[in-house]
This record gives C-alpha cells, structure tokens and sequence, in this order.
C-alpha cells in the first residue's frame, strides 16, 4: 500500500472540466466538546495559521471578535502570517478544519476556488483518501456573541494554558518552514570541485526534504532544491536529485495532441535552470514519469482508437496505439534534447495512477492491449520511455522500477526491457520477519526490517542476467515508519542495510520516496559503503560519530546509537501500523471520551479506532511490542544526553538538535502505546456488567495514561515550539503545530472528569 507521489495537475488547463468537491458518505462531524462551542475551536485551530482577517471574514464577524476570543483561552499572542503558509501549510489547514466547516468556508478560509480544492483533495498525494474519503457534515459557522457559560468556559482552558504551559510559552516560537531558510543558505563554502570528484562513483539519488506538491515548473515561488540544500546534499555523498513531471505539460502535443504543452516553454526553461545549478555540485536531475496519463471521457470523442482500459470517468491512453507511443518517444525526445544535461529518468508504471491499460492488469478492458500480455503491455511502455531518452540524450539513464508489477511476470517484464536501461526494486520487500511472535512480511519501505530481501535480490540477479545495470530503492532518513521526524537516528540498522547492499554489487541506489529527503548523517552511512564495500561497519559509524559530535562525545553517540537500533528492531511493522495508527501524530492526536466510530485514515486522522490500527497484531502484541520499543529508546536517551554533555564546543549545538530529534521520536513511539493502552481500558469501563473494584482499577489506569499523555505532550510542545522540523513531511505538510499539544491537554483533562463518572 504505497502512497504514490502524483503532480497537481495545471488546474486551468482545458483537458479538466471544473470539478465537483467529493463528500462520500457524509457522517456528522465529531464535536470537540472540551471547546465552549465550535466556535472557539475554529479560533484555536486557526491561530497564527491564518490572518485574523480571513478567520473573521469566513465567519462573518470582526478582527476584534477573534482576537478577543483567543486571548480568552489564553493563546499565545498573534504573529504575521508569513506569505509561503499559503503554498506549504494549506493542507495543514484544510485538516484541522475538516470536522469543524462546511466546504464553502473551506474556500473561504483557504483562498482556494472550488477547482483548486476538489483537484488538490484529488491529486495531492490522495488526500481525500487521507482525510477518510468523506466530508464530515458540518452546519455553516456563524460568529454568536459568547454567553456567559461560554466566557467561563474559555476561563477555565486558559487557566489550564496557564497552568501546564506559562513557563514554555515565554520563550519565542521558531517560525513554522524556518528551516527551508536555513537549508537554503550554502554552509561554509564547500570544496564544490571536491565534492564533485568524490562523488562520481555510483548513483545515489534523493527527493527534496520540502518540495512542494503543485507545479513547481510553473510556480517557482518555492525552490524544492536550493543551492543551500544542494551543497549540503553533495557533502553527504549524493550525486542525484528527482522531481515529477507530467508529461503532458513539458512538451507540445503535435497536431495529434495539440491540447498538450501549455505552458511547457516556461517549465522547460526553469527546469533547465534547476538541472544548471545542480550541476554545479556534481548532481544530475532526474524525472520521475507515471505515464502516459489517463484523460477524461471527453478527450477521446474524435479519438476512440486511443481509449483504452477505464475506470470512473478517466480513460487510459492505450499505448497499444502508435499514436500515442509516438508520442511519448517524442515528447521525452523533445525534453531532453532541450535539457541535455539532464540525468534521466526513472518510471512507475503501475502505480495507483491509472496509466496504461495493464497499470492495474485491466488491461483486457481494452480490444488492443487484451491481445498482448501483461508483461509485453509494461515493457513496451518502458521500450517507448527508453527510445525518446536515449534518441534526445544517449547517456542520459533510464532507470526501470518494478514496483506494482505482478510477480508472476516481473521476470518476463524484464527479459523485455531495452539493455539500456537501468532496473530498480525496493531493497526489503516482502522481506519475512516475526515481531511478538507474529509472522509477515515486509509490504514497503521499512528501516526496522533489514533488507535486502529475496525478492529484490531475485530480480536483481536476473536483471544483471539479462545485461541490465541494477539500482535498490531505501529509505536511509526515515520511512511511515515514522516520518514527524527529519531522520531516525538508528545509524547501525542503516550501516548493515547499506553494508549488505554493498556485497550485492549493485550500481545505485534511490534514497528516499516523498518523505526523507533530509541532509542527515545517515547518507553519509550510504554513502561510505559505496565507496568502500567492505569497509568495517564500527570504524564507519566511529568516524561519523567522531565527525559530528567530538571525540569525547563517541563512546555516549555510539551506546545510544545501538539502543535505538535494538529497541526499533521491536517496531511492529505492518501496513495498518504505519499508516492508520497514531504514529505521525504521536501526542497530537486526541483522545475521546466514548468512541467517535470513525475509521482511522491513511496518514490523515487515526482518530480511535484502535482495530483500524494493529493488524496483523493482537491488541496485547501490538501494546507489547510498543513498549519494549520505548524502553529501549528510552535507554538511548539516557545515552545521548550524556553525548551532548561531552559534544565538542563547535558540536554542541548541532548535538542537542539530534536530541531533540530523538526525544521526539520517543514521544510519538510511547504515545502509540498510551494510546492503545487508553482505548483498550475506555472500553472496557464502558462496557458495562464488571464490579466495580475493577471499575475503579480502570480509572486509575486511565487517570495514570492521561497525565503521562499529559506529560508527553507538554515535552513535545516545547521540541516543536524550538525546532520547526519536528511534525513535519513534505506530502503532508505540517501534522501538527505547538497549539495542538496545547489542546490534547485541554482534552485530556475533560475526558479524565468525563470518564471519573463512569
């Protein structure tokens, strides 16, 4: 279950006719009753993330309304709004308001027209999908004048602001995005030739840690790669950057497809660009193609030959049709002639996105591509891929991604492929493990499961069999695993991943999907290993430790190292884990007095469907294995706060950030299990029919698990307060702000009163 990583498509073009803003099955919102009334809640929500101004227009009252009505529940003092949370925190902002407005004062709020939204809840990442396929029923926000009952209400939240949070709430807030500044600014005028030189050797090739979803080609508002992070990138051993491209919108259809092409003199020309200023760190650009895209019925009204397998209301374009490969050899022809330093591309071809007709082994729907094989449907999609590069760019790579493939055909997939190109798989899939007892297998990226697996060395081999150069698709920084942070430091699982990739003689290696694009020490790991296979794993991380903190900080770096490792070997990986569980929110996501029978989302809203979250993992494994991965982070902090103590003058700073790093990561592991732990008992009491010894056995169980939420969440406040990378991934823009951990507070107290009555 991946999540694919598909372009906003140019909201204005003609192909697209204006959309219509999905509601699925359209349950009542949930009520946040902690709040006087929504309300305040759509006050608090907004905070310092929108201008008062819109807040107070969206709602139909004045400045001085919202103003008064946050300083009332004690929030911090307003701050300017800075221009780029328009274009990087508007998912954020859509999330948090999803239960609390109706879509029209979305719009309103968000300054989005109503074709803006429905493609961005379409084409961002799935992010209808991630807010649960439904629009929660919401009844039109109006401002009331608050009643008394109300005032004491918001009296009562602000001394509890007060009371948990008056100290934290003195020192300044870094500003939200204030890293992409940071990572922006070239660091110490690096040796550019040397790393140039020493990077030659291999492939290895990342994403931007803050690239934008959008049209970046277009609007360059937001550089995904700044010189700042291309320096710093280089230093750690990359030689490679990817963006997304829709092909449709880089070159010009032609008479056959003269729909195709706006605006592509302008993309080509700030691609170009970007590609110009990437070379001069010793990296190449690479495309990432999911082509040819599927179109709506009323592109193939003259063009029926063209219109192949179909889902909804969007068609294949059959590559079965020369038309259409012709194309696509001519459009990627056209790029790279015009791009010529290009580094290639690399191809998803059966992705989520509806492409061609066998993406989603429909492809007998269609009278052309049912008389073909799967495998001869995918390779000829590659061969049209591979011609256009090559006939533009003979040494630009084309590299072949076997994600999506059936199994059974990945093997005649690749007999099929042009010798030309390069072939890709994810290092650990289906890599089988046992965590608690219970056995799988790996279903995507994971750090805590070691790869390679027999899988991708399966395919490799026979890829090299076949004369074709081979490349393994990790995640070095992070994966769902836990992605609110910019890099796990877990070191020496890294070291034996890469370690064992090194013995498989492979050519590169992909470094990261959406997520984990961050300059980190562990791409350092990655890199040393691809220098020197059979380099000693303890002399690398030695020397990396040595490198970013001290000598005297190495002995305390390297036990905390290896106690983050041994205890994440405990994760309890699985697909529902890693996306439907609370793990991106940590403390951030709320808890309820009695359930909200809402199902936890992918990445979005786990809300508290705790069955939603643990499968294939009985409750009592999945709290289990939780716990003995926090006691062993745990034992690593002890560790590494040490490490900071001895950091080297020039290091300190450096090492309390990779601190509060791994603080972060063992608040959000141990409010996993607090949460388990609180739903497994909430309902339990509940149920009824138990004396009532147990009764007030759970209670204080519940009472003990919500101050150490409470705890939590005051610790991860002031983090993210001091350190904007926490809560952060670029697809999902910000998971939580300050504020929230301001609010689960708040919750936590009501739910305790609520609950001390059962």
């Amino acid at each position: 279950m991946k999540i694919a990583f598909l372009l906003l498509i140019l909201l204005n073009h003609p192909l697209f006719a204006q959309e219509e803003l999905p509601v699925g099955s359209y349950p009542p919102a949930i009520e946040f009753k902690y709040f006087p009334n929504t309300m305040y809640a759509f006050v608090w929500r907004n905070w310092n993330l929108v201008e008062p101004s819109i807040m107070a227009k969206t709602i139909g009252c004045q400045v001085k309304d919202i103003n008064e009505i946050a300083a009332s529940m004690g929030l911090p003092n307003g701050v300017l709004i800075p221009e780029n949370y328009k274009k990087q925190m508007f998912i954020t902002v859509i999330r948090r308001n999803w239960h609390l407005l109706p879509y029209d004062q979305l719009l309103e709020l968000t300054g989005m027209s109503k074709n803006e939204l429905a493609v961005s809840l379409r084409d961002d990442d799935f992010l209808f999908i991630k807010l649960g396929g439904l629009k929660p029923k919401c009844p039109r926000l109006s401002f009331t004048t608050p009643t008394e009952k109300d005032k004491q209400r918001a009296k009562e939240i602000k001394q509890l602001v007060g009371i948990y949070f008056k100290k934290a709430l003195k020192k300044p807030e870094k500003p939200r995005l204030g890293f992409i500044e940071e990572l922006s600014t070239i660091p110490n005028k690096p040796k550019i030739q040397s790393l140039i030189d020493s990077n030659k050797k291999g492939l290895r090739f990342i994403y931007s840690y803050f690239g934008v979803f959008g049209d970046p080609l277009i609007d360059t508002a937001i550089n995904p790669y700044p010189d700042g992070l291309l320096a710093r990138l280089a230093a750690q051993g990359i030689n490679g950057v990817w963006m997304h491209v829709v092909l449709n919108q880089l070159a010009p259809g032609g008479t056959d497809f003269p729909e195709f092409g706006a605006g592509h003199n302008q993309r080509i020309a700030n691609l170009r660009k970007t590609v110009e200023r990437a070379k001069k760190y010793g990296i190449q650009v690479y495309l990432y193609l999911n082509e040819p895209r599927s179109m709506p019925a009323s592109f193939f009204e003259n063009r029926s030959a063209m219109a192949g397998a179909r889902e909804g209301d969007l068609t294949a374009l059959c590559t079965s049709n020369k038309t259409v490969t012709d194309w696509m050899t001519n459009s990627l022809c056209y790029v790279f002639k015009q791009v010529p330093d290009l580094g290639g591309v690399f191809t998803i071809t059966a992705s989520e996105n509806l492409t061609n007709c066998a993406s989603h082994g429909n492809q007998q729907s269609c009278p052309r591509c049912s008389k073909l094989s799967y495998s001869a449907v995918i390779a000829d999609v590659n061969k049209a891929i591979e011609v256009g590069v090559h006939k533009g760019n003979p040494d630009a790579k084309v590299i072949v991604w076997d994600w999506g493939w059936h199994d059974s055909d990945a093997f005649d997939i690749i007999s099929k492929l042009p010798k030309s190109v390069w072939f890709m798989s994810v290092s650990e899939w289906k890599k089988p493990f046992e965590r608690g007892g219970v056995k799988t297998t790996v279903g995507e990226y994971s750090i805590s499961v070691i790869g390679p697996g027999n899988h991708a060395k399966s395919h490799w081999e026979f890829a090299k069999k076949a004369g074709l150069k081979t490349v393994a698709k990790v995640q070095i920084n992070n994966t769902w695993e836990l992605s609110a942070v910019p890099w796990l430091p877990v070191p020496d699982l890294v070291a034996e991943h890469t370690s064992n990739l090194a013995k498989e003689n492979i050519d590169g290696m992909m470094l990261s999907w959406s997520l984990g694009g961050y300059p980190s020490p562990n791409l350092e790991i990655a890199y040393a290993f691809a220098q020197q296979p059979n380099a000693n794993t303890e002399t690398i991380l030695n020397n990396l430790a040595l490198k970013r903190y001290g000598d005297k900080a190495v002995p305390y770096v390297r036990r905390a190292w290896t106690s983050f490792s041994k205890a994440f070997r405990q994760f309890p990986f699985s697909a529902n884990v890693i996306y439907r569980s609370p793990l991106q929110y940590g403390p951030a996501n709320l808890l309820f007095a009695k359930s909200t029978n809402y199902t936890a989302t992918m990445v979005g809203f786990p809300y508290d469907d705790l069955n939603g979250w643990l499968a294939p993992y009985p409750k009592a494994v999945f709290v289990e294995q939780f716990d003995k991965l926090v006691k062993g982070w745990k034992e690593g902090l002890g560790m590494f706060n040490q490490a900071v103590k001895y950091a080297s003058t020039g290091n300190k700073r450096k090492a309390e950030g990779d601190a509060e790093i791994a603080q972060a990561a063992y608040i959000h592991f141990a409010s996993v299990s607090n949460q388990a732990h609180f739903i497994i008992c909430r309902d339990k009491l509940l149920a009824g029919n138990i004396p009532e010894s147990e009764r007030s056995a759970l209670r204080k169980e519940i009472n003990v698990l919500l101050m150490d939420e409470i705890s939590l969440a005051r610790t991860l406040f002031e983090i993210t307060r001091n350190n904007p990378l926490i809560g952060f991934e670029a697809s999902n823009q910000y998971y939580y702000v300050a504020q929230d951990l301001i609010e689960k507070v708040i919750d936590c107290e009501y739910v305790r009163v609520e609950l001390s009555e059962k």
